[in-house]
């Protein structure tokens, strides 16, 4: 393995904790908020507040990222970038067009 792919991946274990993490603190802060905001179904937060640390930083040596973009529709990610909108116009329509897409499984 190259000095490239081993720094890849140790950014991706990097993420992939930094985003357990604030899962868990998100969930824990306001849950509706965070499953909202994340996308995640009562499932998924269910199993994530329950991980304890060592089970976080297992899970987060995958070598594949855990989170994901929810602009699978270009029309979210262009209404986010349109510099002739304001911020809270773009994020108001972004959040409406993220709420109709469906939550996060484990499949």
């Amino acid at each position: 393995m190259t000095d490239s792919n081993v720094s890849m991946l140790a950014e991706i274990r990097e993420l992939n904790l930094s985003y357990l993490l604030l899962a868990q603190r998100l969930l824990q802060e306001d849950r509706p908020a965070a499953m909202f905001r994340m996308g995640l179904s009562q499932t998924i937060a269910d199993v994530l507040s329950s991980l304890n640390l060592a089970q976080l930083v297992k899970i987060a040596a995958a070598s594949q990222l855990l989170c994901r973009f929810r602009f699978d529709d270009h029309t979210i990610l262009s209404s986010l970038a349109d510099k002739g909108k304001s911020a809270a116009l773009a994020q108001s329509q972004a959040a409406i067009l993220m709420a109709n897409q469906p939550v996060g499984e484990i499949g």
